[in-house]
């Protein structure tokens, strides 16, 4: 009887420890991001219209370029140091074929051939990322286990999110 109890409270405090709650607001952020975009993914295999889907892969496209851009100029290179190199590295590279793809898309119109196939692709691809760096032993676990003020960090990236949404969101404009 006395396992059963020692095993439901670690059980329960290791759920605990899972949830966003305990997270430095740069990884919370971040994790933020990774929900809503994999939520826009899922959305978009529904659509039928091609007018829906241009619509939500734009609004998939400008959060992908913002969240990469936040993490390549504020999160990893703070992270450097805190996080093992290789892990980083094929972060990045991770990155630029994301960018390859969605210019890919970017460049086409729904109804044309692969463009369904391609960003069914790109939200694969983004699934794989998501969960290396969520992963236990990932990016963001030993980010947490670092020196780095991820909380600061988290500010600055918040700020930089709101510009670089501006900034990006405007030029769309037809």
């Amino acid at each position: 009887m006395a396992t059963a109890t020692t095993k439901s409270s670690t059980t329960k405090t290791r759920r605990t420890r899972r949830t966003g709650r305990r997270d430095p607001l740069a990884v919370t952020l971040l994790k933020k991001d990774h929900r809503e975009v994999e939520g826009w993914f899922d959305e978009y295999e529904q659509l039928e219209a091609d007018a829906e889907k241009l619509a939500l892969f734009d609004q998939i496209a400008l959060a992908l370029k913002v969240h990469t851009q936040i993490e390549e100029e504020i999160f990893y290179p703070e992270e450097r140091g805190e996080v093992e190199d290789d892990i980083l590295d094929e972060a990045y590279v991770e990155h630029a074929g994301a960018k390859n793809l969605i210019a890919e898309i970017e460049a086409m119109k729904p109804g044309e051939e692969f463009y369904d196939a391609k960003v069914k692709v790109l939200g694969e691809y983004i699934k794989h990322h998501v969960k290396e760096e969520e992963q236990p032993g990932g990016i963001f676990a030993q980010a947490k286990k670092g020196d780095e003020d991820l909380d600061a960090m988290g500010e600055r990236m918040k700020a930089r999110k709101q510009e670089l949404m501006a900034e990006m969101a405007a030029p769309k404009k037809n």
